[in-house]
Formats: structure tokens, sequence, C-alpha cells
């Protein structure tokens, strides 16, 4: 399986999609630096209070559109790496030797688990820097964040990986990254019903972030990125803000997540295993 994570993490560094992200990437964080420095040039009308929640709240809106692009190279990664093969009938040179269909599986899973995690690192290494060196800010629990954002890759990457085995590559891809999207929507929608008292609308975040978990680990992320004093200070005034979160994940949401990707990835070897190759 090891053989086969590091096979497909250096077909996933060859591929069009690769440079795609990592010029997406640098126009992000470009933009970002420009808009930290008109920041930095705007806090002398600040107080140290509120310059730091502006920080917060525009480091967490980069870091989604940071989160997004990464979530649109694994989805659209994880269908031609399983689908693309079987299609192209490349599947049958490896599955032709005595090596299970779930190892093969598991070994393509692990090295995009790698990339997408790998990616999230660099990326979001590169993106505090620019605020440190902008605006003076570092988020006070770095490792988490980019934790929960590198399992919501995974998450997306999963359920990518679900779909490749049923439909197109093409297919599968937009499939995630719409439900993605959707799921996010749904979270902004809940903020919006827990501000008007509205347990419908409420529950609507609720149940999506149980069905899939991007939003709830992109939430636990924006609350490891965000200052405390800070959230402290201003936190209720905005509540129900879309890049604000007001509390930690929990430890019984963080093991449904994993469940949640145990499952989805034992239901994608089921799928595979029945495929006609």
């Amino acid at each position: 399986m090891l053989t086969l994570a590091a096979l497909t993490l250096k077909e996933a560094a060859r591929r069009r999609v690769l440079r795609a992200l990592a010029a997406l990437t640098v126009v992000l964080l470009a933009l970002s630096a420009w808009g930290f420095s008109r920041i930095a040039a705007e806090t002398d009308s600040l107080t140290s209070g509120e310059a730091k929640l502006v920080a917060s709240q525009v480091l967490n809106l980069v870091m989604f559109g940071m989160s997004l692009i990464a979530a649109l190279g694994t989805a659209f990664l994880a269908g031609p790496t399983l689908a693309g093969e079987i299609e192209s009938g490349m599947a049958l040179s490896v599955l032709a030797r005595p090596v299970h269909r779930s190892a093969v599986l598991v070994g393509k899973w692990l090295g995009l688990v790698a990339f997408g995690s790998g990616f999230v690192a660099v990326a979001g290494l590169a993106q505090f820097l620019i605020v440190r060196a902008t605006v003076g800010y570092w988020p006070p629990q770095p490792v988490a964040g980019l934790a929960l954002l590198a399992a919501q890759t995974t998450v997306l990457l999963t359920l990518g990986l679900l779909l490749a085995t049923v439909v197109s590559p093409m297919a599968s891809g937009i499939v995630s990254v719409g439900l993605f999207g959707a799921t996010w929507i749904a979270g902004v929608v809940s903020g919006i019903g827990e501000v008007l008292r509205n347990e419908s609308l409420a529950r609507v975040g609720t149940v999506s972030r149980m069905v899939l978990p991007t939003d709830g680990l992109w939430r636990g992320a924006m609350h490891s990125f965000q200052d405390p004093t800070a959230l402290a200070q201003f936190g209720a005034e905005m509540d129900g803000f879309p890049f604000l979160s007001l509390a930690p994940l929990t430890l019984t949401y963080l093991a449904w997540t994993a469940v949640w990707v145990a499952l989805i990835l034992a239901l994608t070897s089921v799928s595979f295993l029945r495929r006609d190759l």
C-alpha cells in the first residue's frame, strides 16, 4: 500500500491540476499580501482589539479561499486517479498482479491524503508568514487549524473516490465540489437561523455538518485562527457572521468525522470490488 501511495503522490505531482493549484495559490497569496498591507496602513485608526479582530476575519476569508482551492484540487484528482485508470485500462496492469483491489484503493487514498495535507501545510504556512510580516498577527492555534483543513480535504477526496467508482472522473469532481459549496451555504443559513432564533434554519447546518463534515471542520479551523481576546470582546456582536466561529469542535464531532471517513472508504471499497474492469 505504501508503494501505491508513493506512486499516487508522484503521479499527482505530474498532473496539470498541480500547476493550476500552484498558480491559483500564488495569485491568492499575492492578493492577500496586498490586502493585509492595506489593513496595516489603516491600523492607526483602530484599537488593538479591533485590529486583531479585523486581521483574524480577513485571515479566515483568505483561508476559506485556500480551502476551496484544496477542495478543487483533491476532488478533481480523486476522480482521474481511480475512475480514469479504470476507463483507460491502466488498472488492469496493476490488478493483474497478486494485489487486492482494497490495497490499491487504500494506497491511492493514502497518496491523495498526503498530497492534500502537504498542500494545506505549505500554502497555510506561507499565508501565516504573510500576515505576520504585514500586520504582525499570528493565529493562536496554527497547527490545529491546518490539521482541520487537511482533514477537510481528506473528507472531500474520500467522497470523490466513492463517486469515482460509480460515475465519470469529471462528474465525481463536479459533484464533490458542489456538495462542498452546498454544505458551506447550509452553514451560513444555519448561522442566520441562530441569529433570528429560527430553529428550523439553525437545524439545516447541524444536519448538513453530520452528513458531510467539511463545513464543521472548516468552522473548527476558523476558531483556531481567531484571536481569543478579540473573539471574547466582539464575538457576541458578530454572531452569525460567516467567517467567525464562536466555539471549538468537540471531541465527539472529531470522532464522528473519523467514523464518517472510515464508512465512506469502506463503501468505496465495496463499490470498487463490484465494478467491472
